[in-house]
Order: C-alpha cells, then sequence, then structure tokens
C-alpha cells in the first residue's frame, strides 16, 4: 500500500531561485512568514552562476588583457607579450563565482526560509512535489506561489547539431582550453558579448548572423558601431546567411584538430568539437568550435503547470497580467519565465513590484523604464526609444550622434572607439539613448535618472558636471543638440 504523502502549508512557496524568486523569499522570511523555495540547480540562480557574474569576470579580464597590450601608448614599459593563463582565468572565476555562492547559501539558511535544491512539480493549485538531496518526497500548498523559473538557451532544430559537441552560453564557461577558431551562430547580445570576449582573448571568431545586421533590436547605425569595433578586434561578421546544417569537418578545421593535444579533438562523448557550418549562400565556415547563441527559451518543461491551472502564452512564457498574477489564484511569475526582459535588473524590479502587491499594496509593471548593457568592448548601452522605435510611433524628434572620441576624458585614456546618440522630442524630453563606448553603463544611469525625473535636455545641458569625466559626455551631447536644431 503507498502511503499518501502528507501536505505541509506554508505562507508563501517559491518555485525557483532566480532573481525575483530568492529575493522574494528571503525577504518574507524575513517579516516571520514561513516560505518554502525550490531550485533545481543553481544555487543563487543563473545570473550569479552562468550569466551575468562569470561573464563579466571574463570581460573584465580580457579587457585588462587588451589593454596591456597598449601599455606602450600610455608610456608605460612592459617586458613580453601578455598572455591569458586558463588556469589563473578560471580560478578569477570560480572564486567570484563561489564566493557568491556561499554567500547565498548563507543567506537562504535564515530561519524561516527552507531552501530545498530539486525539481517541483506541481500536483494540484498552489502545490508542488519534489524528492529531496536525502530521498525524502515532499509535498509542500503554499497560500502564495511565486514561479521564478528562468530561461535556457535555445537549440535550434538544425541537421546534424546533435552529432556535434557545441558549445551555449552557460557550457562556453566551462571550457577547459580555447579553441583557435569559433564559430557563433546568432549576433544577438549574447552572439556578440562572446565575440568580443573571445576575440580579445585571441580566438579567431566567425559571427554568423541571419537578419541584416547585427542585433536586430538596434538602429542600423549604432548595430553599425559595434560591429566596426568587433572587426577591429579581429572578428568576421556575416550577415544575410542562415546555418543549414552543420557536421564534423574533413578539411583545415579538423587537421588543425588533429595538431591539438590529444582529447582535444573530440568530447569526453566522442563527438567532435571541430565543425563545418552550411550557409544559406552555399558557404562553408569551418572552426574548432561551434557556439549556439540564437536566444533563449521559457524554463518550463516538467514543472506541470496544468495542474497549477497556470496558462501559457503562444511563445511559451507564463501568462501573467501587469501585476505578475498567472491565470490561477494567489499564483504569481516573475523574470524571464513570465516573459519579463531578460535581465536580472528586471528581475530585481519583478521582485520590489511584487513585494509590495503581496503586502497588500498591488503595484502594476507596466510601462517601466527598463534600460540595458551589452558588454562588448567598448560596451553599449541602451535606454528608452531607438529611432526607429521613434518614427514608427510617427513622433517628432531630433536624432543626434557624438563621437564618443570628442568626450575629453576618452582623450586621456586614448579610447576613440564609439559614439553616443540621443532621441530628444519636439517637446525637449528625453526619449531615448544609445550609447557606445568605454563607461556606457555607467553614464547610462545619470540619464536614465533625468528620463525617470523628466528632465529637459537643456537642464542636463547645462548641469555642472565634473571634468574630466565620461559623464561630462552629456554636457556635449546636448550641446549638439541644441547646436543640430539651430
Amino acid at each position: 500500500m503507498v502511503q499518501e504523502v502528507a501536505v505541509e502549508e506554508v505562507d508563501l512557496l517559491v518555485v525557483g531561485g532566480g532573481k525575483a524568486g530568492k529575493s522574494l523569499a528571503m525577504s518574507a522570511a524575513k517579516t516571520g512568514q514561513s516560505v518554502v523555495m525550490v531550485e533545481r540547480d543553481k544555487i543563487g540562480g543563473t545570473c550569479i552562476n552562468v550569466a551575468c557574474i562569470p561573464t563579466k569576470t571574463l570581460v573584465g579580464s580580457a579587457r585588462l588583457l587588451a589593454a596591456m597590450r597598449t601599455a606602450s601608448e600610455h608610456g608605460i614599459e612592459a617586458d613580453g607579450e601578455p598572455r591569458m593563463n586558463l588556469t589563473l582565468l578560471r580560478e578569477h572565476v570560480h572564486g567570484v563565482v563561489g564566493a557568491m555562492v556561499a554567500a547565498h547559501k548563507q543567506m537562504f539558511a535564515a530561519p524561516g526560509l527552507d531552501f530545498v535544491l530539486a525539481s517541483a512539480r506541481f500536483v494540484a493549485p498552489r502545490t508542488v512535489e519534489f524528492t529531496d538531496a536525502a530521498g525524502v518526497t515532499r509535498r509542500v500548498r503554499g497560500r502564495r506561489v511565486v514561479i521564478n523559473t528562468g530561461a535556457t538557451p535555445a537549440i535550434p532544430s538544425l541537421p546534424g547539431l546533435e552529432e556535434v559537441d557545441y558549445f551555449t552560453s552557460e557550457t562556453m564557461l566551462a571550457l577547459e582550453e580555447l579553441p583557435r577558431s569559433l564559430a557563433i551562430l546568432g549576433g544577438g547580445y549574447i552572439g556578440v558579448e562572446f565575440a568580443s570576449l573571445l576575440a580579445l582573448l585571441g580566438v579567431r571568431v566567425t559571427l554568423l548572423h541571419g537578419g541584416e545586421h547585427i542585433l536586430n533590436r538596434e538602429d542600423a547605425d549604432v548595430a553599425q558601431w559595434v560591429a566596426q569595433a568587433l572587426e577591429e578586434q579581429g572578428v568576421e561578421i556575416r550577415t544575410g546567411v542562415r546555418a543549414l546544417a552543420v557536421s564534423a569537418p574533413t578539411g583545415p578545421a579538423a587537421a588543425a584538430q588533429g595538431e591539438r593535444a590529444a582529447g582535444q579533438a573530440t568530447a569526453a562523448d566522442g563527438k567532435s568539437r571541430a565543425v563545418r557550418v552550411e550557409l544559406s549562400d552555399g558557404s562553408l565556415v569551418e572552426s574548432e568550435g561551434l557556439l549556439v547563441a540564437v536566444g533563449r527559451t521559457p524554463v518550463t518543461e516538467g514543472l506541470n503547470l496544468e495542474a497549477a491551472g497556470v496558462e501559457l502564452t503562444e511563445r511559451g512564457f507564463i501568462k501573467v497580467d501587469d501585476y505578475l498574477a498567472t491565470t490561477a489564484p494567489d499564483t504569481y511569475a516573475a523574470g524571464d519565465v513570465a516573459g519579463t526582459a531578460q535581465f536580472t535588473h528586471a528581475s530585481w524590479s519583478d521582485f520590489r513590484a511584487l513585494r509590495r502587491t503581496l503586502a497588500g499594496e498591488p503595484t502594476s509593471v507596466a510601462g517601466r523604464l527598463i534600460p540595458y548593457a551589452v558588454f562588448t568592448t567598448p560596451e553599449l548601452y541602451r535606454i528608452g526609444l531607438s529611432e526607429a522605435e521613434a518614427r514608427q510611433a510617427g513622433l517628432d524628434f531630433t536624432a543626434t550622434v557624438l563621437p564618443a572620441g570628442a568626450i575629453p576624458r576618452a582623450k586621456t585614456e586614448r579610447q576613440g572607439a564609439g559614439a553616443w546618440k540621443v532621441l530628444v522630442g519636439a517637446d525637449g524630453s528625453i526619449l531615448g539613448a544609445a550609447l557606445f563606448g568605454p563607461q556606457a553603463g555607467e553614464v547610462g544611469t545619470a540619464l536614465h535618472m533625468a528620463m525617470l525625473g523628466g528632465l529637459d535636455y537643456t537642464q542636463v545641458r547645462d548641469a555642472v558636471i565634473a571634468h574630466p569625466t565620461y559623464g561630462e559626455g552629456l554636457n556635449l551631447l546636448f550641446d549638439a543638440v541644441t547646436a543640430q536644431r539651430g
């Protein structure tokens, strides 16, 4: 006779430990609520383990390496050619990630929070079942439930892909040795970040993208700025081409693999790490590795959301309203899985809204101004409307561009790459901006605050900003707006 599993009742059940979920779990526990949080495999969530934190740690190292290569331009003599030591690099990344994971383990051990590393499955509304590390099957029902399971790399249906050992944005971080050449499928944010990072580390990168230009969401001129920087770093960019099939090569890439150390030609499962990509224009690309970076897909498989009464959108995300409520009573979703912009800071915003909503102060997430940064070298910061979006909306505006090299701080650092672009409405309001250049992400925050405060562009133009800083470039940018308007 099978014994029925008793149902544990808690105030809050969190399924998935992403930024919103883990923050909400810890916050609720601090107020005295009983909380169970079930996370499948990543203590601290995707950002800390396989996304923002490790990749930006790598970007920091790559930028430092690039800076060292130009030391003589800054009056510094250095003996020998600087190079990346992959063993030390892995130790550096693991140290950063490990410290943050350890900190989360401590936080998850706080009174009132029952953190469980397991795969949860809904068996009824607001009720999940899972088997913990001790082999004990538990069934938990939350008075309220939040689903925050995130997203995972999307894998296209591409003939031959299952026959080769390709990388994703997550598995790429565990690479033991850098390939000498790499093909990247996808010229979106993830693809261009890795292209820039790996090129700086000395990998010959070929970036393959089906659109007219990389970074589909950006204006063509902004995308071209990024493309030019990538090409100067050695990246070959192929746009307007689709991958038709992949296979293990028999040409130069295969020969190159044969020259490498034993065990590098194939993965542990025997699959080839070298690849040949057949393209829609009839050409072939051969390389020692393949990175698939064609987007991310929501993690809903295995959750049995039907049992919870939770519906999905046509694109597979959990269907939520402006208050992040799902189609099931007292059940909410947040972050990537809920269709929120796939950035950690957007998930953090979901947490703040949900914390207030669950405390009895319904808070909508509609109309939020969500910026983002793409950590190429230099980096791209985007906020508000693009020029294409503003034209489509029929707005009256001025689009103004300032070369990043015109900023005094950039001159002192010999950083001439990039440009800043801003859209200013006929009424003087700041509609949006794309800043491509050194410290763009930091400068963008000041612009963000100006937009939230509803400042007229002339107020930023005339602000007394410390010299020489990159932020001072905002004075120059908006001076250019005035000059353009006449």
